[in-house]
């Protein structure tokens, strides 16, 4: 049974810094393409950042700069480094699980998600 778990998110002021991270269980994390999304009140849910199973990037053009995905094979981990928030930034962050060692096709698994939320 596949399971993501997020943590990391919080009540932050504008310029400041956080790290979420989502623990997963139950699949070959190694073997698959990860994914950051969020969603803010009102629109639809974003991806933000994904990492394929290489290691390849991707980053939400207005997130590059200070935005960092990563992944940690050995702690099934992964993570999202954001700094320099701003409150446009606020939504909540869901970790997400792709079948294939890509990130060109919708997920398959979600986490529960994480409140970011960053004040001016």
């Amino acid at each position: 049974q596949v399971e993501l778990v997020e943590t990391g998110g919080g009540l932050v002021q504008a310029g400041d810094s956080l790290t979420l991270s989502c623990t997963a269980l139950g699949f070959a994390f190694s073997s698959v393409a990860m994914g950051w999304y969020r969603q803010a009140p009102g629109q639809s849910r974003k991806m933000v950042a994904g990492i394929a199973a290489g290691g390849k990037t991707y980053l939400l053009d207005s997130v590059k700069g200070r935005f960092t995905i990563s992944r940690d094979n050995t702690k099934n981990t992964l993570y999202l480094q954001m700094n320099s928030l701003k409150p446009e930034d606020t939504a909540v962050y869901y970790c997400a699980r792709y079948s294939g060692d890509y990130y060109y096709t919708p997920p398959d698994d979600w986490g529960q998600g994480t409140q970011v939320t960053v004040s001016a």
